[in-house]
């Protein structure tokens, strides 16, 4: 019998097939892939970090990550995170959102006015403008910098006028205005593109350009729920993917559909640690087609929920970083890997990797006071079946591993009734044939697996299964 490692649907009982168990990998249309560990690519900065950003202008890459009071940018030439901050220290915030602006790199903490860094030429961020908003959120609709989530206005969207994010006076020769929503609560957070999403509490809008006198017209997509989570805000493309209060959604600007219902919404507010679902972060791989959110569960350490948008499948894994975020890399020369370590085995990444061309999209995020990428020595993995059922009693007696370029431990666990305990036997290693023998008896059967080796996929398992007492 061929089992295909297919869905995780934690959240389903186990007869319903899929998967019960799958950590630390990345779904993908068929089987599997390894997840790395976080490894530090920068030196530490003077103070713990929330978000890294990475942007490209003129050809050239740049790496940016915000802590409470700071801003830095990384340097190519020693890894350090030089310290760019404006001259006037910042109002201590747990939270920094970005955009580019053409050459310009716009930050907001929701506490300063909004911070503005000119790509090539400034050496310090300043404020934008004397009359920009204090927001904490920030992004590009068309030709204008959209802000919002002020303390005076929680549900006030600004924008700048057009082709210029340094003018935010509304009057005559300038489009800059705002616009109140009175319905939906507090903005949790603002995605743009050719048109603006603008999540509330409670609902969302649809923010379309029309022009003079109005400019922007705001319909309503959905009353029915909003986003509960600021962090949990990510865009890839015309989609925008979000945490409410009932589970994962994505909107495309036209609906809403849920991506998490009965199969992991139950399960991430079963690990999720509510004092902090705030503090959720939000990444997107393109390489792999992922969304990844990250957050503390409620044992203090950090999970990571893994979408699939393409297979629309679930995985996660658990890591040592503290937020995620994608990045992009800044190249490297063989003589600037010294920099990292004078040993080639310590290096964060093996000498084919990604992470050593410039301008490449790898996912990444931040540890402590230094930025990370996911790129170092696969995880441990685990795959785990949910129950074979046969309408006799049964022995299971071997096992084949479905791995490409490796193979497995597998241990299995057998009961006759679903209400039975689920004890794992020891673990055994493949032989050189691929083979694992086993003797396990029940009427419901679950495989665990762990890929070991240079393993690049992992598929499923082949398993032979005999009437109870047959040979």
């Amino acid at each position: 019998m061929k089992i295909l490692f297919d869905q995780w649907t934690p959240d389903r009982p186990g007869v319903a097939s899929n998967l019960s168990e799958a950590k630390n990998i990345i779904p993908t249309n068929v089987g599997y892939l390894p997840l790395e560990e976080a490894e530090d690519i920068s030196a530490a900065a003077s103070q713990n970090l929330y978000v890294s950003i990475p942007i490209k202008f003129a050809g050239t890459q740049y790496l940016f990550a915000a802590g409470e009071s700071k801003i830095f940018k990384f340097n190519p030439t020693n890894i350090a995170l030089d310290d760019v901050s404006r001259v006037t220290a910042y109002t201590v915030t747990d939270f920094w959102d970005h955009a580019q602006f053409g050459g310009v790199l716009i930050m907001s903490n929701g506490k300063n006015k909004l911070q503005g860094y000119t790509l090539g030429t400034s050496t310090n961020f300043a404020d934008l403008n004397a009359a920009a908003p204090a927001a904490k959120y920030v992004t590009v609709v068309r030709d204008f910098v959209v802000a919002a989530g002020t303390t005076a206005d929680p549900n006030k969207v600004f924008w700048s006028d057009v082709n210029d994010e340094t003018n935010w006076t509304p009057g005559t020769g300038s489009q800059s205005d705002s616009q109140f929503i009175p319905d939906g609560g507090d903005i949790m957070g603002i995605t743009g593109g050719e048109f603006g999403i603008v999540l509330l509490e409670r609902s969302i809008y649809r923010m379309t350009y029309i022009g003079a006198p109005l400019y922007f017209q705001f319909d309503n997509i959905t009353r029915s729920l909003g986003c509960m989570s600021r962090g949990s805000i990510v865009q890839s493309g015309g989609f925008t993917y979000f945490l409410s209060d009932d589970g994962f959604y994505v909107c495309d600007g036209q609906t809403v559909k849920p991506i998490g219902n009965d199969r992991i919404d139950k399960w991430f507010f079963d690990n999720v640690a509510p004092t902090v679902i705030q503090n959720i972060s939000a990444a997107i791989d393109p390489v792999n087609k992922v969304v990844i959110w990250g957050f503390q569960n409620t044992f203090a350490e950090t999970y990571l929920l893994i979408y699939n948008w393409a297979a629309n499948k679930w995985s996660y894994a658990q890591t040592t970083a503290d937020y995620v975020s994608t990045l992009a890399t800044q190249p490297v020369t063989v003589e600037g890997l010294d920099i990292y370590s004078a040993s080639l085995d310590a290096l964060p990444a093996s000498l084919d990797s990604r992470l050593w061309a410039g301008g490449q999209i790898v996912l990444g995020g931040v540890r402590d006071a230094k930025i990370v990428t996911f790129s170092g020595t696969p995880l441990t993995a685990v795959l785990t079946t949910g129950d074979i059922e046969q309408p006799v009693n049964t022995m299971l007696r071997l096992a084949r591993p479905l791995i490409a370029n490796g193979s497995a431990t597998v241990s299995v666990a057998s009961r006759f009734r679903l209400d039975g305990d689920l004890n794992y036997s020891t673990a055994v290693a493949a032989s050189s044939e691929n083979r694992i023998p086993l003797r396990s008896v029940g009427r419901y059967h679950r495989i665990s697996l762990t890929p070991t080796g240079n393993w690049t996929n992992a598929t499923g398992v082949e398993v032979e299964i005999v009437p109870a007492g047959g040979r």
